[in-house]
C-alpha cells in the first residue's frame, strides 16, 4: 500500500472533490454523520473484513488493514491490493456463487467446477497472480420486463465469476469507507427496505414540498469506460487490479455464437458490475449532488438513491427545477441521459393535497419507487404520512408470470404445486408486507387462489368435483395468510440509524 495523497488524477478537482464525512461509529464521541445529518450508522463501517461464507464463518483475508487505512485517509491510493486475493478468498468465493446460476460461454456449471476444486482454484490464483488470467465474452441472454420489453443480461463464465467476487470483495473493503450514507443499492448490509425508510422518514420529517423522480435511461449499458477507470484510478493505483478490471470490460459479449465488441457499458448481471457501477455514479452523481444540497439550495433537500434509481425531495421548486436542469447537464457530460418517461417533477407532501384542492380537482400525484407506489396520506387521526402500495404493474406482472407456470405444471401432484405455489406467495409476502400494503396483499392472495382454482378445474373433465369447501381446505393447508411482516420505517431506521 502507498499513501500517496494524490485524489484527482485526471484534473477534475472542482466536479470531484471529496467532502469531509466522518466514518460511521468512528469513536464513542462522533454523534453525528456530517453527510447526512442523521445519527452515525450502527455496524456499517465496524464489520467483519469480509462476507460471511455458506458455512457461517468468519474467515479474515487480511483485509482489515485496506479497510482501515481507507477510513483513515481519504485521498490514499492503493498500489498493492491483488496479493489480498488468495486462494482462500477464491474458495470462499466460489462458495458465495449461486449454485444454480445458468452457465456462461464456457458451459461450465457450478457442480462441474467443484469437482477436483482445490486444483482448479490453486491453478486460477496462479494464473491471477502471473498475470496469465484471461476473461471470457459474456453470453448474452434476454430476460422479459413488466413493461413487455426485455433486458439483456450477460452471463459470465463461473472462473470469471469467482475472481470477479474476490475482487468486488477487496475493492469493497477501500470504496465503503467512501461511499455517502444515500447511497443504498448493492452494499453489504444494506438493501431496498432500507433505502424505503430512508425516502419515508425523509418525506415525513423534513420540509418536502416537490419530489424528483428520476431514472437514468440505459445506465448499464451506458457507462463509459474511460471515465469509469478513472475515477477507479482516484483510489486504486494497483496496475494488476486495474488490468482486471480492463479485461472484464472489454471482453466482449456472444449472442448466438457471434462475438460482439463492448467498448461502452458493463454486463448486468456480472458480480463485478453493480460495484463499479456504484463508483461510477458516486462521482458522477453523489458528491455533485452532495455539494448542490449544502452550496446552492435554499430549502430543505433529501437523496435517496438505489443504483441508477434516485428521488430527490425539495422543499422550494426553485430549487427543484434548477437542480433538474443542472442534473442534466451534469449527466450529459458523462455521458449518460436522464430517461423523459420515467424522470418526473411532481408536487408531494402534506401540503400537497391542500394546494392541489385550492387550484381545482385532483388528487396529488403519486410516485414510484423500488417496487411501491408512494402517495401522500394522512393517518386515522388526521397526521400526514406517507402510503406505500404495491405497484400495480407490478403485481400484474408477477400474476401473469403465476398463470403461465401453473399452466406448464398443470399435470404436477398438487402437493408438488402447493410447495411451489407456497414458496412464490411467501417470498412476494417477504418483500411487499410493509405497513398500510395489506389491501395488496389480501387482493394478490385472492388472485393466486383464483389462478389455482382455473388450472385445477381444467386438469381433467372431473375438474369440477374441486369445489369450493375442497379448494377452501386446499388453499388452508398450502398457501401462507397475508400478515404484515416489516416494521413501521421510522422504528426500523432509528435502530439502524441511532442518533
Amino acid at each position: 500500500m502507498c499513501r500517496t495523497a494524490d485524489a484527482n488524477v485526471f484534473g477534475e478537482s472542482d466536479d470531484l472533490v471529496v467532502p469531509e464525512k466522518q466514518a460511521n461509529k468512528a469513536s464513542p464521541t462522533v454523534a453525528t454523520e456530517s453527510v447526512e445529518e442523521r445519527g452515525s450508522t450502527k455496524g456499517n463501517v465496524d464489520q467483519q473484513a469480509t462476507d460471511r461464507t455458506q458455512c457461517r464463518n468468519s474467515v479474515s483475508f487480511g483485509l482489515g488493514g485496506v479497510r482501515k487505512a481507507a477510513r483513515r485517509d481519504k485521498r490514499m491510493r492503493f498500489t498493492a491490493l491483488l496479493h489480498h486475493i488468495t486462494p482462500e478468498l477464491l474458495l470462499s468465493s466460489f462458495l458465495d456463487l449461486k449454485r444454480q446460476a445458468a452457465p456462461g460461454i464456457d458451459g461450465v456449471t457450478w457442480q462441474d467446477y467443484a469437482k477436483d476444486l482445490e486444483t482448479r482454484i490453486a491453478d486460477l490464483h496462479d494464473r491471477i497472480q502471473r498475470g496469465t488470467y484471461r476473461a471470457q465474452p459474456s453470453k448474452r441472454t434476454w430476460i422479459p420486463k413488466a413493461d413487455g420489453r426485455q433486458r439483456p443480461l450477460g452471463l459470465a463464465a463461473v472462473e470469471d465469476k469467482i475472481v470477479q467476487q474476490a475482487t468486488k470483495t477487496v475493492l469493497e473493503c477501500v470504496y465503503e469507507a467512501d461511499f455517502l450514507g444515500f447511497s443504498y443499492g448493492f452494499r453489504p448490509g444494506r438493501g431496498c427496505h432500507n433505502a424505503l425508510d430512508a425516502l419515508w422518514v425523509g418525506l415525513t420529517s423534513k420540509k418536502v414540498n416537490w419530489v424528483l423522480d428520476a431514472d437514468i435511461r440505459g445506465f448499464f449499458d451506458a457507462i463509459d469506460h474511460e471515465w469509469l477507470l478513472k475515477f477507479v484510478q482516484h483510489r486504486i493505483a494497483d496496475r494488476r487490479i486495474l488490468r482486471l478490471l480492463r479485461k472484464w470490460l472489454r471482453a466482449g459479449v456472444s449472442e448466438d455464437g457471434q462475438w460482439m465488441e463492448t467498448k461502452v457499458g458493463t454486463p448486468q448481471g456480472s458480480v463485478i458490475s453493480p460495484l463499479l457501477a456504484n463508483v461510477f455514479l458516486h462521482y458522477v452523481f453523489d458528491l455533485w449532488i452532495e455539494d448542490w444540497r449544502k452550496g446552492h439550495a435554499t430549502g430543505d433537500v433529501i437523496v435517496v438513491r438505489y443504483a441508477d434509481d434516485f428521488v430527490i425531495g425539495f422543499q422550494h421548486r426553485s430549487d427543484a427545477e434548477r437542480c433538474l436542469g443542472e442534473l442534466r447537464e451534469r449527466f450529459c457530460k458523462f455521458g449518460l441521459e436522464l430517461h423523459p418517461e420515467k424522470t418526473r417533477l411532481i408536487e408531494f407532501g402534506r401540503f400537497a393535497a391542500e394546494r392541489r384542492a385550492q387550484r381545482g380537482p385532483g388528487k396529488p400525484e403519486t410516485f414510484n419507487f423500488l417496487g411501491f407506489t408512494h402517495i401522500s396520506g394522512k393517518t386515522r387521526k388526521g397526521a400526514f404520512t406517507i402510503q406505500r402500495q404495491s405497484m400495480a404493474k407490478k403485481m400484474r406482472a408477477k400474476l401473469q408470470e403465476i398463470k403461465a407456470s401453473l399452466a406448464r405444471r398443470l399435470h404436477e401432484d398438487v402437493s408438488v404445486t402447493g410447495r411451489w405455489l407456497r414458496s412464490v406467495v411467501q417470498g412476494w409476502f417477504n418483500y411487499h408486507a410493509v405497513p398500510g400494503n395489506f389491501p395488496c396483499l389480501d387482493q394478490f392472495l385472492t388472485d393466486v387462489q383464483q389462478l389455482w382454482r382455473r388450472a385445477l378445474r381444467r386438469r381433467s373433465q372431473r375438474g369440477r368435483r374441486w369445489n369450493w369447501k375442497r379448494l377452501k381446505s386446499l388453499f388452508t393447508r398450502w398457501l401462507p395468510k397475508p400478515k404484515i411482516l416489516h416494521p413501521y420505517p421510522n422504528q426500523r431506521f432509528a435502530v439502524t440509524h441511532p442518533r
